[in-house]
């Protein structure tokens, strides 16, 4: 490796945290730890869309995937077993800009433990009426990121098992947080994986956003927003009293949450980021 809330209103919670039934049946070949929640959910821009919700209690991770009214479609996956959470857009290609069918994004980041349920209370999370409309009950602040490393595709492996997966149609296209790799060191990962992008400080009054840059083959810093309009990120917790006269809590749902990021990072040649030019 080279040097390196708001709240909004919201419907009755629907959601609840049941506990798994014994002998409850799974499909053929899949993991007795791993379940699938399907909801209905409304985006920023008001339209709804179908959105997956994955957990694997064996693995330790959750997976979220859902579609943008424009055809992007959008993945989130927490693993908790090494503390990263990746990010992937696979985005319509604009045929008659001479692009592929689509483009793929990949974003890593180290994952913050209370971002969202452990992958075990998510696996059994169930839905009393599949066909509610889901909308937040928080809104949390806007992050901005920039995404100074690339990551070797073939050695990521190392980093999560999950990247070979999720990032497989963006091998050119990984990225990450300088800070976010010292983290990953320090718990030993292997630094020959990251390289650093071409856009330290001294180059940034050259490196100019992609919107502003004229030539379509000129390197630029490209701009990629994305929002994570439902996931479960906090427990809640019931209360009763014993008989004894103890009172003792338990887990008897969730609070969601909507969440949006902004990505910057260096492109080669501004043809790789035409969606900026929206912006």
């Amino acid at each position: 490796m080279r040097s390196l809330g708001r709240r909004v209103p919201h419907p009755p919670q629907l959601l609840l945290l049941l506990l798994l039934i014994p002998g409850l049946q799974t499909p053929a070949g899949a993991s007795s730890g791993v379940s699938e929640l399907k909801v209905r959910v409304r985006l920023p821009d008001g339209q709804v869309t179908e959105e997956s919700l994955q957990a694997d209690s064996d693995a330790d991770c959750i997976s979220l995937e859902l579609h943008k009214t424009d055809g992007t479609l959008i993945s989130f996956t927490a693993d908790f077993k090494r503390d990263v959470k990746i990010f992937r857009a696979l985005i319509l290609g604009e045929l008659e800009k001479g692009q592929s069918q689509f483009q793929a994004l990949c974003f890593i980041t180290r994952l913050h433990r209370n971002e969202i349920i452990p992958s075990d209370a998510m696996a059994k999370l169930r839905q009393k009426n599949p066909r509610t409309v889901r909308q937040a009950e928080e809104v949390r602040g806007l992050e901005q990121l920039h995404m100074d490393v690339a990551v070797n595709f073939s050695k990521a492996a190392w980093l999560s098992p999950h990247i070979h997966n999720v990032c497989a149609e963006a091998r050119e296209a990984i990225y990450t947080r300088e800070e976010d790799v010292k983290f990953w060191l320090d718990r030993g990962v292997d630094g020959s994986m990251f390289e650093m992008l071409p856009s330290p400080p001294a180059d940034l009054s050259s490196l100019r956003r992609c919107r502003l840059v004229g030539d379509r083959w000129k390197p630029c810093l490209c701009h990629y927003g994305l929002n994570l309009a439902w996931y479960p990120c906090l427990l809640k917790y019931c209360h009763s009293r014993e008989p004894s006269g103890r009172l003792s809590s338990y887990k008897c749902g969730i609070r969601s949450c909507q969440k949006s990021y902004n990505f910057d990072y260096y492109v080669p040649q501004k043809q790789l980021c035409l969606w900026d030019e929206d912006a």
